[in-house]
């Protein structure tokens, strides 16, 4: 397992807002085949879903550090790109999609999958 410490800030930026991006289009999805109504408002490099149950899980990007961070009921998480994947910085097998996954279902009540 590699760090991808030759990435540049412009390709950093790239792979954040891209994962960003697929989510709130899988939300958006949910939400047009009445799967589930969670609200996002995004700002930038801040992605927040607010579940039917007023729960919230917040994705941020945090470009100094050229990570992702995930702040869920179930805690606060770090992720670095690896290999091409998000990982998490103190459980590198844990990937970003995977966690967001499990957290997001545990507070939406139900399955939801980011793939």
């Amino acid at each position: 397992m590699t760090i991808d410490t030759s990435q540049t800030d412009a390709e950093y930026l790239t792979a954040a807002h891209a994962t960003l991006d697929r989510i709130e289009a899988r939300v958006d999805q949910w939400l047009q085949d009445d799967v589930i109504d969670i609200d996002t408002h995004r700002t930038g490099g801040l992605l927040q879903m607010t579940f039917p149950d007023g729960s919230q899980i917040i994705l941020n990007t945090q470009p100094p550090l050229r990570e992702l961070w995930m702040a869920a009921r179930g805690g606060g998480f770090h992720y670095k790109r690896v290999d091409g994947d998000w990982r998490d910085t103190k459980d590198p097998d844990s990937r970003f999609l995977d966690a967001l996954a499990v957290h997001a279902s545990r507070q939406a009540g139900q399955a939801l999958r980011w793939d």
